[in-house]
C-alpha cells in the first residue's frame, strides 16, 4: 500500500472509531512501576500538502522538521509526566527500522480492530495487542524496561487547495483541507505487549512549528499511565 493510500485508509479507520475513540490500557496494566524507563523509539512521521485537487504531496523539509519538533516535545513532557524517556542510543539501525515497521502494521490493526464498527468480537474489547519477541531486543539493547512508539500522518492545505475550499463554500459544497491522523503505543519490552494505546484524528494541530507540535504531543499522550 502506498505512502498516501495508506493515510486515507487510516483516516477512514479512525474516523470510523471515533465516536468510541479513548486512550486504552491492556488488562491488568494500570501504571508504570516507578523508576521505569521507557526508551523514546525514533518516531514514524510524515507531512503532506494537500493540492487543488485533493492529492496529497510529500514534503520531505516539512517531515524533517516534524521529527525535530515532536522529538523535542516529547522529551520535554517527560518531566511534565514524571516519566523517564530516554532518546535511542546509537544509530538507527535495521533492527530498529524492523520494529517501526512492525509496530505501524500493529497500530494500524488496533485502530482499526480495537472498536468501532471492525471491532474483533474474540478480542471482547481488551487492549491485547503484542509486537512479539522482536521487542526483547531492544531491552538488551538499552537496558530500557518499555518503548513508547508514535506514528504520524499530516497534511495541510496548499494556497490552491484553501481557493478551493472557499469557491467550494461559495458553491455550497465543502471540500476538506488537512487532517492529522496517528496514534502511540506503549509497549512492554519484556514480552512484546503493548499496555497503552491512543489515537489521534482531527483537522487541527502543525507540527512544523515546536509549540503546536507541543500540543500535538500532548494530545497523543492524553491518559498515558505515568
Amino acid at each position: 500500500m502506498s505512502r498516501c493510500r495508506r493515510w486515507l485508509w487510516l483516516c477512514f479507520v479512525a474516523f470510523l472509531s471515533l465516536p468510541l475513540r479513548a486512550a486504552s490500557l491492556a488488562e491488568g496494566f494500570t501504571r508504570l512501576p516507578e523508576g521505569a524507563v521507557v526508551l523514546l523509539m525514533p518516531l514514524d512521521i510524515e507531512l503532506f500538502s494537500v493540492s487543488a485537487g485533493g492529492i496529497l504531496e510529500p514534503q520531505a523539509e516539512w517531515t524533517e522538521k516534524a521529527h525535530a519538533n515532536l522529538r523535542q516535545a516529547f522529551l520535554t513532557r517527560s518531566s511534565a509526566l514524571k516519566v523517564n524517556f530516554m532518546p535511542l542510543p546509537g544509530e538507527v539501525d535495521e533492527v530498529v527500522e524492523s520494529l517501526n515497521r512492525l509496530h505501524g502494521a500493529v497500530g494500524q490493526a488496533i485502530a482499526m480492530h480495537h472498536s468501532g464498527l471492525f471491532a474483533l468480537p474474540t478480542k471482547e474489547g481488551r487492549l491485547d495487542w503484542s509486537l512479539g519477541d522482536e521487542a526483547a531486543l531492544m531491552r538488551a539493547r538499552t537496558g530500557a524496561d518499555y518503548a513508547l512508539f508514535a506514528f504520524v500522518r499530516d497534511s495541510y492545505a496548499s494556497t490552491e487547495r484553501v481557493a478551493m475550499m472557499v469557491v467550494g463554500a461559495l458553491l455550497g459544497f465543502g471540500l476538506s483541507g488537512g487532517m492529522q491522523v496517528g496514534y502511540a503505543s506503549l509497549v512492554d519490552l519484556a514480552s512484546g505487549r503493548v499496555l497503552w494505546f491512543n489515537t489521534l484524528l482531527r483537522q487541527s494541530g502543525d507540527l512544523r512549528e515546536l509549540e503546536k507540535a507541543r500540543e500535538s504531543c500532548d494530545a497523543l499522550l492524553e491518559k498515558f499511565p505515568e
